[in-house]
């Protein structure tokens, strides 16, 4: 065979193979977008959060051979639904909004999570507490002495700041949530929960002790301005997850740039992310959470 004739065959197997790849997702009803959009639910300053995985995308826009867009949410509501629109393909969530999220689309899926370094309030790990915490120093400074004080809670879909201790926190006073304490608020994200604390806004919150150390590491309080009344068990980190319907491929791909992360060629990344690396999860790590009555 002649080299012009070895090349127009090396071509033409190269484009029967693509074809067979494209005929194939397209009888299995997978997507691969020309774009990857990445989202997570807002836990503090999300353009600040969106930033600290400006490294992440470029690993995979290397990988995937595709820009990845950052698609700012508004709320952790706005993260599922955008999952489940089709308008966000790869996303953090939180442990229930994930569980949320699952039920309305089986095929999302859970692959990765952190393990987040340790902080003034939290443990090495792949897990995190959920925490009451106070201000030090004030009138209240024992669970008993909450009851009719203020509260704030995070988010509605929080699990640390909102879900878990409305389940869980009943079994130390005897009583709902809502008749312990007085007034309640949402505050939108942990920082502000915490920073409401702070201020005097409110008496106690439901934080995740992740993010008290990150204001803390962030310079915005001192970890012996805080009094924690109450911690949780562990809970399981932040899920990361894709939608189920991507294609098979780009799925591995995508799992391959988070689970390969290297300790010193993505230091940066794991720095920003105030993480050790990413570790494999899958659905059944957050059995504890799909539990809870409320979900």
């Amino acid at each position: 065979m002649s080299a012009g004739s070895f090349n127009r065959f090396a071509r033409g197997a190269a484009i029967a193979a693509l074809l067979l790849v494209i005929g194939a997702e397209a009888a299995s009803g997978c997507e691969n977008p020309g774009q990857l959009r990445f989202s997570v639910i807002p836990m503090e300053d999300t353009q600040k959060q969106l930033a600290a995985y400006q490294p992440l995308f470029r690993r995979l826009e290397t990988a995937l051979g595709k820009p990845v867009i950052a698609v700012t949410p508004s709320s952790y509501g706005s993260v599922v639904e955008g999952l489940l629109a089709g308008s966000i393909d790869l996303a953090v969530l939180g442990p229930a909004s994930y569980v949320s999220a699952k039920r309305s689309d089986p095929d999302i899926t859970v692959f990765a999570t952190y393990a987040k370094k340790s902080g003034a309030f939290r443990e090495e790990g792949p897990f995190y507490r959920s925490l009451l915490i106070v201000k030090k120093g004030g009138r209240l400074q024992t669970v008993e002495s909450l009851r009719g004080a203020s509260l704030a809670f995070v988010d509605p879909v929080s699990t640390s700041g909102t879900i878990l201790p409305s389940h869980v926190f009943p079994k130390v006073t005897g009583m709902p949530v809502n008749k312990y304490f007085g007034r309640i608020t949402y505050a939108g994200d942990h920082i502000q929960a915490a920073l409401a604390v702070l201020n005097g806004q409110v008496d106690a919150a439901f934080v995740s002790g992740t993010y008290l150390s990150e204001l803390v590491r962030g310079g915005q309080a001192k970890p012996e301005e805080f009094l924690v009344l109450w911690r949780s068990e562990p809970i399981p980190m932040d899920p990361i997850v894709y939608r189920g319907n991507l294609c098979g491929p780009l799925k591995d791909k995508i799992r391959k740039v988070f689970l390969e992360t290297d300790s010193e060629k993505d230091k940066t990344l794991l720095d920003n992310l105030r993480t050790t690396r990413f570790v494999p999860m899958n659905d059944a790590d957050y059995r504890i959470i799909r539990e809870l009555p409320m979900l």
